[in-house]
């Protein structure tokens, strides 16, 4: 009857796990689609040979004793018949009883075994891991009688530590100073597997959930303090002799001090947190059919051989095992890096900053980018309009001229604006790309360019004034137009680090400005003549076209800035009321 309650266990667990074999890769995608999951349960021991203390015959051949079955499947009382007496000897196929024996399949080898040496009264059965797995119930079949006392032991990390499962004894209160769990539910102890009856094929059973230590969710911290395990230990400390009475019985009774186990079975799973339905072999080498691996084939955006982290490009959230009890599967989120990065790892700070929405910070930006999600190029290089932001050529490099654009603007290091890609100029110097000195001034070289001592515009090579009237678009700019050679950059910039610091602003004027005779013109708005930037240092400067002053009927509000035009130069002032405008000063250069 034991023999078919195995049985019974191991067809349901196939049922509940796997739904017997009709189209597993379906199943198997079926238990991990938007939910949490688990691998099938299977025999931990089949393909794992277990570490005993002893073997029968280990060092020579030895002489045993064990009765037959059939005789010993009903109670002492109805006698017995005449045990069997044979060699044992490790190095002998045929009469070997090695560890391995324990752990073969028990359906297509039913009568093999392990047996330990003659006399012994302690022995130790181990089976190690080479990695967590998650633990359902333990099944041994004895061909001994079971002990009258024995331990259940499991190891979460490779054997430094040992936690009991649970004790088995025929008298839990003498032997571990225990209940049993017989009048006590839920007592460490048990005495339900320790009769001596039957000799041969009793069973002792443990389950790892039972009533008293019902767990709702099976990834939570409680199922793996109790389920987890890397190694299992079975601690056999007192042998008892069969009672049997059998007439005649001549043999010698040290010939039947010895355990012997038919069958050692560990059911469980590897252990992947919810979030792989499979497992599959580390190295790949060695297959053995059946076996129960130990590397998880993760789903749900894990990575791990326990799916015990998130894959390198989704650490946009914090990593979570499935939720057993609500089904949640809790997956990781792929980063923001813009087809820009491999990996990304999650900041708490960053976190935390957005509301718990976002963690995500990219590993090595690629492309020429940078940022916690590589949304920006790096200095030197400015973003390409035209392409995508997940472009490998979004970023292109700055084309600034090297002795005219100035290497250090804000507080980093950017030669280029990094939106627009135009260049940042050394004083007097113009052109997207710094290339040529600004009108009204000349002499471009390493400090830049030279304002003209000129009423009107000189050679930008030479510094000699021009007589001609050259720069006659200068002289009829309308309020709020654009001022020609001056290329501004975009105002509602949204990175604080893209914007120009204050004491970066104002104008540049030439040095004589008693030559000119000056007229006034007064814009609207500071806004309308020179917004916060301008891509080569905010210098303006023209030279006059006109001696006398002309009127300008303009109503404005304040505050506004006043613009005088001389023959040499633009300067400007803030002016605060229309009633003011003759009491102002002018900001000279």
């Amino acid at each position: 009857m034991q023999h078919k309650g195995i049985m019974l266990i191991v067809f349901l667990e196939c049922f509940i796990s796997g739904h017997g074999e009709a189209d597993p890769v379906r199943l198997r995608a079926f238990r991990c689609s938007g939910r949490s999951c688990n691998p099938p349960v299977g025999n931990l021991a089949t393909g794992r040979t277990p570490i005993t203390l002893t073997t029968c015959g280990q060092n020579s051949t030895e002489l045993y004793c064990s009765y037959p079955d059939q005789s010993l499947l009903h109670p002492a009382s109805h006698g017995c018949g005449q045990p069997r007496c044979t060699k044992c000897n490790a190095n002998q196929p045929d009469n070997s009883h090695l560890p391995a024996d324990m752990t073969d399949d028990f359906f297509a080898n039913p009568v093999s075994w392990w047996q330990s040496a003659q006399g012994v009264h302690r022995e130790e059965i181990r089976l190690d891991f080479e990695t967590e797995f998650y633990l359902t119930h333990v099944i041994a079949v004895f061909k001994s009688p079971r002990p009258a006392a024995m331990v259940l032991e499991r190891s979460q990390d490779y054997g430094q530590t040992w936690r009991p499962y649970k004790y088995f004894s025929v008298n839990c209160t003498a032997t571990f100073g225990l209940q049993d769990d017989l009048t006590e539910e839920g007592s460490m102890c048990t005495s339900r597997y320790s009769d001596a009856v039957p000799c041969t094929r009793g069973e002792v059973i443990y389950r790892a959930l039972t009533p008293s230590n019902k767990i709702e969710d099976p990834y939570s911290p409680e199922a793996q303090d109790l389920l987890k395990l890397t190694n299992l230990r079975l601690l056999l400390l007192k042998r008892q002799e069969c009672p049997c009475r059998g007439l005649g019985l001549v043999e010698k009774p040290q010939r039947f001090a010895h355990y012997a186990i038919y069958d050692l079975i560990i059911r469980g799973s590897c252990f992947c947190n919810g979030h792989a339905e499979e497992c599959e072999l580390a190295n790949r080498t060695g297959e053995v059919e059946n076996v129960v691996h130990g590397k998880c084939v993760c789903r749900h955006n894990t990575a791990g051989d326990h799916c015990e982290k998130c894959a390198p490009l989704y650490n946009d959230q914090p990593w979570k095992p499935g939720d057993g009890k609500t089904g949640a599967p809790n997956e990781c989120k792929k980063c923001r890096c813009h087809n820009h990065a491999d990996s990304c790892h999650f900041d708490l700070s960053v976190w935390l900053a957005s509301g718990k929405r976002s963690g995500g910070v990219c590993d090595n930006c690629k492309h020429n980018t940078e940022g916690h999600r590589c949304q920006r190029c790096k200095p030197g290089y400015y973003r390409d309009r035209g392409k995508p932001m997940s472009s490998a050529e979004v970023c292109k490099p700055c084309s600034c001229q090297p002795m005219g654009s100035a290497n250090a603007t804000f507080s980093r290091s950017w030669r280029c604006h990094p939106k627009t890609g135009f260049c940042y100029c050394k004083p007097g110097v113009a052109g997207p790309n710094c290339d040529r000195c600004l009108m009204g001034y000349w002499g471009f070289g390493e400090n830049g360019c030279r304002p003209c001592d000129c009423a009107r515009d000189c050679d930008q090579h030479t510094g000699n004034c021009f007589n001609s009237y050259d720069n006659e678009p200068f002289f009829n700019i309308p309020i709020g137009g654009r001022i020609p050679d001056l290329v501004q950059t975009p105002t509602n910039e949204s990175e604080d680090e893209w914007k120009w610091n204050d004491h970066e602003q104002g104008f540049s004027a030439l040095r004589h400005p008693e030559k000119c005779v000056c007229k006034e013109k007064v814009l609207g708005s500071v806004n309308d003549f020179c917004q916060m930037k301008y891509a080569y240092g905010n210098f303006l400067t023209s030279s006059c076209g006109a001696d006398h002053p002309f009127p300008l009927d303009t109503n404005l509000e304040s505050p506004v800035l006043k613009l005088y035009q001389f023959k040499t130069s633009f300067q400007a002032v803030k002016y605060k009321a229309q009633n003011q405008r003759a009491s102002n000063e002018t900001i000279s250069s």
